[in-house]
């Protein structure tokens, strides 16, 4: 049109178009730096950030992120998919092939990573970039759901699980100055936690798309996360002075320190803790075939689960985060305690057994699990001696491990009766609490913090 000039811009882009070009970019780039600024102030806070802590904690998100991606796409293929009882044995038989074996693999997985003491970086990076591998491997098997899933699944639950165990023993070298241990496990921890619950529905909307989808998801969150365990600080890898710790001796006047040269209060809270991961394991896999058969009332078995689900996640959180305040103070107290509500809970759940009850269970269990746990961790920080001390920290979570899987496999075979159910979450319950009660009465009563020589049992 006559009159009116052209808007161009100069060859260095500072004309009008270039400006408006960079304008809306940046537009478009904010909500995202703004939210990844926030997040890398949040995990790199207090030290963390020089420590290399941060690293760590950003890293576990990714973690948690990758892990919900695949179970949203198993759990709508063994799960969601097909009738009720079908879905039972499709768990069982997820359950049999995947758990089963590591069990068997589980008290092998922490001697040899300990025999690889400078390769930490590595081994996390190679869980991550397996996973990813595997996950692409299953996004053409799991709209079917042919038995060619199972072994694909096996390999990313045992590389799941060597990370947590590595990701247990590198904790300990990355904590800032006058940072306690209970509070790096709680930040990493409700990283996790966090990562997982945002991801929950980003995964449920990629499904929607196709059954494919969360796994390709799953593939790029843990690419991501192979080059984030590769920039951890060197440090990671240090391995000076450390020795492999034992869950127990047969040899009393042995030199070797284990877990039996300190005060016998650390085994009963290990064994408590043991009991509410087994509970955790039998809630998730009972209360999913229960709610299916039996939902919330006026809810849908979806729905229902997600209730239960919510409640279990929420209390974890806030488990984690009252954990951090609490620190240290009392460890064999608060697991005595938090054992003994859920009981009560568990208890109360089986006599007036509802909806509303199993509900609370979830979120009490939850709230009661993470705070036993951190305080597990100081426990060990404080009796176990620092030169097996991250050895006793994979150690210890390979056993908790195992306990799910056990309490997964009762939820599974028990009958579907809510009352039943709930008592025997009950018993499970009330072994842990046992031990939890004798390691309060065990605990050591004048223990001075940093005494190079612990107490002996």
């Amino acid at each position: 049109m006559a009159g009116v000039a052209p808007v161009r811009s100069s060859p260095d882009g500072s004309g009008p178009a270039g400006r408006a070009g960079r304008a809306v970019g940046r537009a478009l780039r904010r909500p995202f730096t703004v939210t990844a600024r926030g997040i890398r102030r949040a995990t790199h806070a207090h030290g963390a950030g020089e420590s290399g802590l941060g690293r760590l904690i950003e890293l576990h998100a990714i973690n948690g992120a990758g892990d919900v991606m695949i179970t949203v796409a198993l759990a709508s293929t063994v799960f969601f998919s097909v009738p009720t009882d079908e879905a039972r044995g499709r768990v069982a038989l997820y359950l049999a092939i995947t758990m089963a074996p590591f069990t068997l693999l589980a008290p092998v997985i922490g001697p040899a990573l300990d025999r690889l003491p400078h390769g930490r970086r590595a081994a996390m990076a190679v869980a991550m970039l397996s996973r990813a591998l595997l996950a692409v491997m299953m996004s053409g098997a799991v709209a079917t759901g042919g038995l060619e899933l199972y072994p694909a699944a096996l390999g990313v639950l045992v590389a799941s699980k060597a990370y947590g165990v590595v990701r247990s023993a590198v904790v300990p070298r990355l904590l800032p100055p006058k940072f306690s241990l209970v509070k790096a496990n709680s930040r990493v921890t409700l990283a996790g936690l966090l990562a997982t619950g945002a991801a929950a529905p980003v995964a449920a909307g990629l499904h929607a798309i196709g059954p494919p989808w969360p796994l390709y998801g799953a593939c790029a969150i843990f690419v991501w996360g192979t080059f984030a365990a590769l920039s951890l600080p060197p440090k990671v890898d240090e391995a000076k002075g450390e020795r492999r710790a034992r869950l127990s001796t047969h040899e009393p006047h042995s030199r070797k320190p284990g877990l039996r040269t300190v005060s016998p209060s650390v085994l009963c809270g290990l064994l408590a803790n043991a009991s509410m991961r087994a509970l955790s394991g039998f809630l998730i896999f009972f209360l999913a075939f229960l709610l299916r058969e039996h939902p919330l009332a006026g809810q849908s078995a979806a729905v229902s689960l997600g209730i239960v689900g919510v409640a279990a996640g929420v209390g974890n959180a806030c488990g984690t985060a009252v954990g951090a305040w609490l620190r240290a103070r009392a460890p064999e107290t608060i697991i005595a305690s938090v054992l003994s509500v859920t009981l009560g809970v568990a208890i109360l759940a089986a006599v007036f057994f509802s909806g509303l009850f199993m509900a609370v269970l979830a979120a009490t269990a939850g709230f009661c699990q993470a705070l036993a746990k951190l305080s597990l961790d100081a426990m060990i920080q404080r009796d176990v001696p620092e030169a097996v001390r991250n050895s006793a920290f994979a150690r210890s979570e390979t056993l908790l491990q195992m306990a799910w899987v056990l309490g997964g496999a009762i939820g599974i075979a028990l009958p579907l009766n809510g009352v039943l159910g709930m008592a025997g979450a009950a018993v499970i319950v009330a072994a842990g609490t046992t031990m939890a009660v004798r390691g309060r009465l065990c605990a050591p009563r004048h223990h001075h913090p940093g005494s190079p020589h612990p107490r002996v049992a």
